[in-house]
């Protein structure tokens, strides 16, 4: 063999063990998710190998699931405009800070450390009827009687936001802290004042770290299982509980396999669209 060949051969050997792992535990799990969504559930609930198109024209016909499929990714919209607004004006504030940047970022960090189903769960101690917030405003004498403020789509929303608040701040932080802070000073000496520096200067230039949030955002909420499940009603269920439905309580492997496949596609859609108009490096930069 030849020092070319060998140097050909050299990066997909130093590859083998991640494209090993990536097809182990990511490419194989999903044909076998392929096949059963073209497998049927018998009447005695057995799974009818074979290619029968019934579980994906039930999905793709039935109107409960395209609204629930609706009702998911409007959520999923809100919940990433809200992080959005919320978020752009803390990563502003953390990347212009002087001596305390990184301490603030731990403390952005802390949310991580702790379960994500606590944090959750921690809403219903808040809003719920004997809970923090109604407590507060009957001793004040804003009410007299306890408020039902949980099960329903606002505080599913309200749910998501605290969960994804942190990723969509550090995605714009990154794009924030690698603007030179120079360019304000020139749009200042030219006239321009720091309101208009920020909007004709600073805001398009963190518009891809805004974008890679605001995806990563819209993935994570439109996928979440457990916020409509502690926080939320029967009217607010979102795609994914229509998978556990299927798969867990229905043993209906088939039936899910197809619905969760949609998801993956819709959400694959959106993410291609992404990376046409804005590529990933600047997710990459956002999740690093």
């Amino acid at each position: 063999m030849s020092i070319e060949q060998r140097e050909a051969r050299q990066p997909w050997i130093l590859l083998t063990p991640a494209l090993t792992a990536i097809s182990l535990l990511l490419i194989v799990p999903l044909m076998f998710i392929v096949v059963y969504s073209f497998w049927l559930k018998s009447a005695v609930g057995a799974d009818t190998p074979g290619f029968y198109l019934d579980n994906w024209t039930e999905v793709l016909t039935d109107r409960f699931y395209r609204d629930i499929l609706l009702n998911t990714l409007k959520i999923a919209a809100i919940t990433t405009v809200a992080c959005a607004l919320l978020g752009y004006p803390a990563a502003y504030f953390i990347s212009r800070s002087k001596g305390n940047k990184m301490i603030l970022l731990l403390l952005l960090m802390l949310p991580f450390w702790i379960s994500y189903i606590i944090r959750t769960m921690s809403w219903i101690n808040i809003l719920g009827v004997s809970g923090a917030l109604n407590s507060a405003m009957i001793h004040v004498g804003l009410i007299d009687e306890p408020i039902q403020m949980l099960y329903n789509q606002t505080t599913v929303i309200l749910g998501l936001v605290h969960f994804l608040l942190p990723f969509m701040v550090l995605n714009i932080f990154v794009s924030l802290d690698g603007i030179d802070t120079n360019l304000e000073d020139a749009a200042s000496s030219l006239g321009a004042t720091r309101w208009q520096g920020f909007l004709q200067v600073t805001l398009p230039l963190s518009l891809p770290g805004l974008a890679a949030g605001g995806l990563l955002c819209f993935v994570l909420a439109a996928g979440t299982y457990i916020t409509p499940v502690i926080l939320g009603g029967p009217p607010d269920a979102m795609f994914a509980n229509l998978v556990y439905e299927a798969i867990i309580r229905q043993l209906n492997w088939p039936l899910g396999s197809a619905l969760s496949l949609l998801l993956l596609i819709v959400l694959g859609v959106l993410v291609l669209i992404y990376n046409r108009y804005l590529g990933m490096a600047q997710l990459a930069k956002g999740l690093g």
